[in-house]
């Protein structure tokens, strides 16, 4: 009987850029480490009751980019990404989410660091939110 490595599942998903391949012109797909960053910094810029049939994925980041940002707006917005990351991205195991703060361009910096599956090499996922009005 054969055995399953869990280090060895692959994942895919669509590119939602939706550019098309140079050559067939069909929608490009990411795979596997990169299917999974997308997930998970698409998971954060979703806004709650933006899904269809699921009001309950979201993230109330944009929410909180426009409030004093002092160490407890950055403690929420840190407390709202491992929320939901750890309820909605069951393929990943967080080990740390890093929120900075960089008043002259009013954005956020966020590092935010992972294990796949059983895999033992961290992935990083570096995104800044900006504040526009």
């Amino acid at each position: 009987m054969a055995t399953i490595n869990r280090a060895t599942r692959r994942f895919t998903d669509l590119n939602l850029l939706f550019s098309p391949h140079p050559y067939t012109r069909d929608v490009l797909t990411l795979k596997n480490e990169d299917a999974i960053k997308a997930s998970v910094k698409n998971l954060i810029l979703t806004k709650n009751f933006e899904r269809l049939f699921h009001p309950e994925i979201g993230c109330q980041v944009n929410s909180l980019m426009f409030e004093n940002l002092d160490n407890a707006t950055l403690a929420s917005i840190k407390y709202t990404i491992e929320n939901v990351i750890k309820n909605f991205e069951p393929r990943v195991t967080l080990t740390d989410v890093t929120v900075k703060d960089d008043p002259d361009v009013n954005a956020v910096a966020i590092v935010i660091t992972f294990l796949i599956g059983n895999s033992l090499q961290p992935v990083t996922v570096n995104t800044t939110l900006n504040r526009v009005r």
